[in-house]
């Protein structure tokens, strides 16, 4: 595992570190998991564009188009 340096406010990172405490984790542990959903979410992104577009080539409306209601309705 390769280490990083960050710099933050000192009082912001005590906050963090107690809120971490609180949760029964550390500083440390939050930011892995904050980094990886953060690095995940461009690829989670791109995987719904493509269901997206996989989706428009198969809904078909004959050419009619839907009011904003139309489109809300439940």
């Amino acid at each position: 595992m390769k280490n990083i340096t960050l710099s933050a406010d000192e009082r912001l990172i005590e906050a963090a570190r107690e809120r971490a405490r609180a949760e029964n984790t550390t500083l440390n542990e939050q930011f892995r998991r904050w980094l990886e959903e953060y690095a995940r979410r461009e690829q989670q992104a791109e995987r719904a564009m493509e269901v997206i577009r996989e989706l428009q080539g198969q809904v078909r409306t004959g050419g009619r188009t839907f009011t904003r209601d139309e489109m809300n309705e439940r």
